[in-house]
């Protein structure tokens, strides 16, 4: 009996990561797109967002409309997620890559938690 649920947990586990793996690649694409609505969609409740060398704690709204503006102005046309990682004991996520969009390259940081499989994003920082 305690095999058959050590074996259920560790199913149940790797659907879990591979279902956050696929929210990431979500987000990885509308970052490429340039779709801030998405990527608010990830947003926890309040959200420390660095835009360029701008720093707010922003209401999931008001950090989708900044990121929203952002994309107005920066068009991005690729997003190249370089390295990510956990921290120990996996309880807190983080992704860097890099955003090209029509003037310049921006360097992007998330850092995130997992909660019901889902990513929510904490920090965000566009940097040059």
């Amino acid at each position: 009996m305690k095999t058959y649920f050590l074996v259920a947990a560790l199913i149940l586990s790797f659907f879990s990561a591979a279902t956050a793996q696929t929210n990431i690649a979500a987000l990885n694409k509308a970052m490429s797109d340039g779709d801030a609505i998405t990527i608010g969609g990830y947003f926890d409740q309040t959200v420390e967002l660095t835009l360029l060398d701008k720093l707010n704690v922003l209401d999931k709204k008001a950090a989708t409309a900044a990121l929203n503006d952002f994309f107005a102005k920066n068009k991005p046309h690729a997003f190249n997620e370089v390295h990510q990682g956990a921290s120990k004991g996996s309880a807190s996520h983080y992704s860097i890559g890099d955003l090209a969009t029509a003037p310049s390259t921006y360097r992007v940081y998330l850092y995130y938690k997992v909660v019901n499989e889902k990513p929510m994003i904490q920090e965000m920082r566009i940097e040059k």
